[in-house]
């Protein structure tokens, strides 16, 4: 899966293999912990990650959600800023 951002200790990937498979996702790692966020709602799908971690990334995915729904529909990968 591209990697396409990694900050605070979480890697964020998307697998593009996945595209048909709904609802647009991300897939977030972080030491033991990981979990698959819908773009569209910022809501986790499955698994988990620590309490501040869980904030920093939802926010993350409302600030790009734009870019992140642009990756999944074209399939273009591209690099999106980290957190900051």
């Amino acid at each position: 899966m591209p990697v396409i951002s990694m900050f605070a200790g979480m890697k964020i990937s998307m697998n593009f293999i996945e595209r048909e498979h709904n609802p647009p996702h991300i897939h977030v790692v972080s030491g033991e912990h990981s979990c698959m966020i819908d773009i569209r709602t910022g809501e986790f799908v499955e698994g988990n990650l620590p309490k501040k971690k869980e904030e920093i990334i939802k926010e993350w995915v409302s600030l790009h959600q734009e870019e992140l729904l642009f990756i999944w529909n074209s399939q273009e990968f591209i690099r999106i800023e980290p957190y900051k």
